[in-house]
């Protein structure tokens, strides 16, 4: 994730931070039988450009297509309320 998150940053050491501010902030989790989605929902964090960044790692997460394991769910990252 470090390497995703790397080139949307201006400071690129700063990604591991990030993805420390990331796993200690709270998620929403969504889900959604019918649709066979668990949403993971991010909420969003102090500043713009960390935001963008996160945005980019959903964006690149979801692009995988991962299903949690031991369910049919896909999962989808999404950074928000909406």
């Amino acid at each position: 994730m470090v390497n995703i998150l790397r080139p949307h940053l201006s400071r690129p050491d700063e990604a591991r931070k990030l993805l420390q501010t990331i796993y200690k902030t709270e998620v929403d989790l969504l889900p959604d039988e019918k649709n066979q989605t668990l949403t993971v929902r991010l909420h969003h964090l102090a500043n713009h450009v960390s935001d963008q960044s996160i945005q980019e790692l959903c964006d690149e997460l979801n692009a995988t297509e991962i299903v949690f394991p031991g369910t049919n769910l896909q999962l989808i990252y999404k950074l928000g309320a909406n």
